[in-house]
């Protein structure tokens, strides 16, 4: 009996406790939840249009603000939200759903520091300036949110207010990099020309009650437009002689894109042991092929002085320039991806290769050539839905044929095929469609996990060309693993152009004689770094994780490991930080 007293009083004893707990848990669970709407509210109304882009409409009427008393304040108040979710909100008592939660806003708290001490995009950045013109007016009209009336009056209201941004992007723009401005002069040409084409139609199509005031502020922002285009091309670009490499903010930037659990030192190991591994397959599946196509030396005896790497080099341009011929045209290019698309989908279909939605991904055309060759369009977050665009800047109408030319044959028949599968489908699209689907968190839609995302793919890729898609053909491996090698060859060059100062033309000459790159995409590619810090490591980065995480698990399961139940497992975690991942998966 006394035994039978004291477990039940142990036991009362435990469902206290665990109440309590809860008690305590819930508290600061709607502790956290208020510090976020209030988090989250500040973001949209510093950055209304984004927050228009994302479904918030509470600021639809309103522009974003770059006064010096606008920033200020706005870094007050990061400091304070800083402290109310490091000091105020207790961690311990955090349920743990929420307390992933919590150390994702942390992070993107930091990220926006950085923005704000040492990144400065208002100041040093034309491209940051049009991403607003560029969206702010055309995300209002064509979003579905209230009535037609009211979107045409919050676009006015933003229209009215346009000219006041224009004046401020240029008291603010000091010296910004030389690229950041070519760039932005670019894009200025197709930014102009919605306002002044595409705008007019959208305005024909609004109320009647609202076109006056709307073709009113327009009228009026038009001027201030073209003199800003001006000022892009004659007054900024001599002023543009700041640097773009990020320098000691580059690695803190590193560290919360990248949530990684290999230190960056051993991912250098990785990435440079794959290079040379890649190199040397690659000229393995080339020698019979050079052997038979009007060689230049007996490669048995090759010419003396010739190092490894020269030798690897001869071979494999040899034989890849005889490749490169065998490609679509600019006309059937985008007919030809999505052909591609289709009979990927099939492949997978019919072979079980990995779970894929039912729901299909559209790709269009992008109006002009991006910082990327592809650009993932999800669902608003605060507005959810199962339509995914993806947009190709592969073949731009404002590509001239020269460029394109050279661009359809680095992206022939043999490696498109890859291109598709790791950029459009399965892609982005598979991971980022399960990953939305499988959270419930708006913290985790709003901060996905890019190295997941894009390292996914390539786990993929490897799949079906082991499992014999393209018929074990070899011009389709060697293909596959240039694709693969340029992840590791992006993510060097991230580090030792913005942490090493690496030139332009060392960078090219790297990229080209190492990475057998063509003189067009080593350029893009240099672009596409120099503007876009942090893009260029998540491919591998994510990759390196998950091979990991698949090498572990498929310890744990032994005989009973999937790769097809790895990959769907790694993606019902959601948007989870991939060291957090990697620490679920082996549990």
């Amino acid at each position: 009996m006394r035994k039978t007293l004291t477990l039940l009083i142990v036991l009362v004893f435990a469902l206290a406790s665990s109440g309590w707990l809860f008690s305590q848990q819930n508290a600061e669970d709607e502790k956290f939840q208020k510090t976020l709407e209030k988090y989250l509210d500040a973001l949209w109304e510093f950055y209304p249009t984004a927050g228009t882009m994302a479904g918030y409409h509470k600021y639809d009427n309103e522009l974003e603000d770059f006064s010096k008393r606008s920033l200020e304040k706005r870094h007050d108040e990061l400091d304070n939200l800083n402290q109310e979710f490091v000091a105020k909100v207790d961690m311990v008592k955090l349920s743990p759903e929420i307390h992933i939660d919590h150390e994702i806003i942390v992070e993107a708290l930091d990220m926006e520091l950085i923005r704000h001490e040492a990144v400065v995009p208002w100041g040093y950045n034309p491209l940051f300036y049009n991403d607003i013109i560029g969206n702010c007016i055309s995300s209002v009209l064509t979003s579905t949110a209230g009535t037609p009336e009211e979107r045409a009056k919050n676009a006015a209201a933003r229209l009215k207010e346009l000219p006041k941004l224009l004046k401020q992007a240029q008291e603010n723009l000091q010296t910004p990099p030389q690229i950041y401005t070519e760039t932005a002069i670019r894009q200025f040409e197709a930014i102009l020309d919605f306002y002044q084409n595409a705008l007019p139609q959208l305005i024909a199509q609004a109320p009647e009650s609202e076109r006056g005031k709307l073709q009113e502020n327009l009228t009026k922002a038009l001027p201030e437009l073209q003199n800003y285009g001006s000022f892009l091309q004659n007054e900024l670009l001599s002023k543009s002689t700041g640097e773009f490499r990020l320098g000691a903010a580059h690695n803190r930037i590193l560290r919360l894109l990248l949530q990684n659990d290999i230190p960056i030192q051993e991912l250098i190991s990785r990435a440079n042991a794959d290079i040379e591994n890649i190199r040397r397959e690659m000229t393995l599946i080339c020698t019979p092929y050079y052997k038979i196509m009007d060689p230049r030396f007996d490669i048995v005896n090759p010419p003396a002085g010739l190092s490894p790497d020269q030798l690897m080099n001869e071979i494999v341009f040899h034989v890849t320039a005889r490749f490169k011929s065998d490609h679509l045209t600019r006309e059937g290019f985008f007919q030809g991806m999505q052909d591609m698309m289709a009979g990927i989908r099939t492949y997978i279909q019919e072979n079980q290769l990995i779970d894929i939605p039912d729901k299909p991904v559209t790709i269009v055309l992008a109006p002009h050539r991006g910082y990327t060759w592809t650009r993932f369009l999800r669902p608003n977050v605060y507005e959810p839905s199962d339509e995914y665009t993806i947009e190709v800047g592969l073949l731009t109408p404002d590509i001239d044929d020269a460029t394109a030319l050279a661009l359809l044959e680095e992206y022939n028949n043999d490696l498109l095929p890859f291109f598709v599968m790791r950029q459009i489908f399965p892609g982005q699209f598979v991971p980022f469609y399960f990953a939305d689907q499988n959270t419930d968190s708006l913290v985790r839609k709003l901060y996905p996990n890019q190295p997941l995302i894009k390292g996914w793919p390539i786990l993929v890729e490897e799949m079906m060309v082991l499992s014999g898609y393209g018929n074990y053909d070899l011009r389709m491996r060697f293909a596959q693993l240039k694709l693969r090698m340029k992840a590791a060859i992006d993510f060097i060059l991230e580090l030792n152009i913005h942490q090493a100062a690496m030139s332009k033309e060392v960078a090219m000459a790297y990229m080209m004689r190492k990475g057998f790159f063509s003189e067009a995409e080593a350029n893009y590619n240099w672009d596409r770094i120099s503007l876009l810090p942090g893009d260029a490591t998540y491919a591998y980065v994510g990759l390196q994780e998950l091979l990991d995480m698949q090498k572990a698990y498929q310890e744990k399961m032994g005989d009973s490991f999937s790769q097809k139940e790895f990959l769907s497992k790694v993606l019902s975690y959601g948007n989870l930080p991939l060291r957090r991942i990697k620490r679920l998966i082996t549990e």
